[in-house]
Formats: structure tokens, C-alpha cells, sequence
């Protein structure tokens, strides 16, 4: 991971060069960037490694940002934000942000997730082995192609989404808490927030089930966690 190039797109320089010394500390290349638009285009002309985006930007604020640049990249985004509502969280990994941080933090909180991030994007980049399809029913999980069918439907996940939905299906009728399926998905758990899962949860039900509310694959077990039912009953 040492060498990876980090944007940090914060207006409040202050923040923005506190995360620039612990990250340059751990041997990481840093790029600031003070509003959107000049986020936006640094992003195409440096194809960093990984986004570390405030939401509340001049000229073009941090949800639109990561949208864009989820259109264009599959690099880990993590969001910084001094809003600690549940809506807020809920929007900016809808849009395909891969973690979210509420302010104040602590900067080695940040060095921490931005590890793990890249951890996980990297061992994703890896050649999958022998199995690269699992077929549970009428749900087929193309792991290579990163690409869900639904009753001969084609789906399309973020790539969190997508990996809880793998996680799980490899282990169909196994209850997880939703720490385990963080520690696994996320890469840590030091500094998790659960609430993340309830969120990818929801939104991979919406995609994958007819009735989202009354499940037959992705179910709750109440007291414990989640499973994927393999049976789909």
C-alpha cells in the first residue's frame, strides 16, 4: 500500500493538512484539493488511488462529487462529514461511497479505514480462483464481472453492496452479526459503524427481492444478524 495516492478533497485546510501529515506519514503520496470541480478534474488527471471527500464543498459538494466519480472509478470513497444523521449516511453510500466518517475524528481513525480500504481493493484485484459464478436459485453472482442477475434480470451494485451480497451468498444458511460481515467486507472493525450494514442490507433487498419487506433470501435473524437463505423460501 505505501505509495498509494490519496486525494483529500476538505476546505478547511486545517483538517486537510492534519490528514495530509499522518497519511504522508505512512509513506502515502497526498494530493489536496480545496472544491469539487478542481477535485473532479485532479481525479482524472491523476487517477488516484483512493477519494477522501468532505460533503460541504465550494462549487460542487461532496454527495455529486462521489457520484461522479463512482460513475467513472471504482476506487474506495471514504465521505467526511459533520452531519450524523442516519439520511445523510444512507445518501452518500447510496451513491457509492464505500465508508463515512462524521466529524470531529481522529486522524489515525482515518489512516486506520483508508488502510483497510486499500487492503480490500487490492485482494479484489486479485484473479478470483476456480469459482467465479454462484448460482443460489435464480440469483446468479458473476464474481469476475462483478455483475448480479436477478431472475435473468442484470443488476447493478455498488461495489460494497456487491461484496456483502458475495459474503454472504458463500456461506448460504450461515447466520453472520453484522460485525463479522464488517471485519470481512470492511477489512477492520476497530472503528466500524454498524449501522453501515443495516443500510447495505436494505438496499441490496430492494434489488434483489420482489417484496423487500418480506424477504426470501436475504433474511434477519432476529438477535443475531443475517443469512442468505439458500433455499429462497
Amino acid at each position: 500500500m505505501q505509495g498509494a495516492k490519496i486525494m483529500i478533497v476538505e476546505d478547511e485546510r486545517e483538517i486537510a493538512d492534519l490528514m495530509k501529515d499522518y497519511l504522508e506519514a505512512e509513506q502515502f503520496e497526498v494530493v489536496l484539493c480545496e472544491d469539487g470541480e478542481q477535485a473532479l478534474r485532479l481525479f482524472r488527471q491523476l487517477s488516484p488511488h483512493l477519494a477522501i471527500l468532505d460533503i460541504m464543498l465550494p462549487k460542487l459538494d461532496g454527495m455529486e462529487l462521489c457520484r461522479m466519480i463512482r460513475a467513472e472509478s471504482q476506487i474506495p470513497i471514504i465521505i467526511l462529514s459533520a452531519k450524523k444523521t442516519d439520511s445523510d449516511k444512507i445518501v452518500g453510500l447510496g451513491l457509492g461511497a464505500d465508508d463515512y466518517v462524521v466529524k470531529p475524528f481522529s486522524p489515525s481513525e482515518v489512516v486506520a479505514r483508508v488502510k483497510a480500504q486499500l487492503r480490500r481493493s487490492n485482494q479484489l484485484s486479485r484473479p478470483p480462483g476456480p469459482t467465479d459464478v454462484i448460482v443460489c436459485r435464480d440469483l446468479v453472482i458473476h464474481l469476475k464481472a462483478y455483475e448480479v442477475t436477478v431472475r435473468n434480470s442484470p443488476v447493478h451494485f455498488s461495489a460494497k453492496e456487491f461484496e456483502v451480497l458475495r459474503f454472504l451468498a458463500r456461506h448460504p444458511n450461515q447466520v453472520f452479526t453484522r460485525e463479522q460481515i464488517f471485519a470481512d467486507v470492511w477489512g477492520y472493525d476497530q472503528y466500524g459503524d454498524m449501522n453501515t450494514i443495516t443500510v447495505h442490507i436494505k438496499k441490496i433487498r430492494e434489488k434483489i427481492e420482489a417484496d423487500p419487506a418480506n424477504p426470501v433470501y436475504l433474511k434477519t435473524v432476529w438477535g443475531i444478524g443475517y443469512k442468505l437463505d439458500g433455499s429462497g423460501r
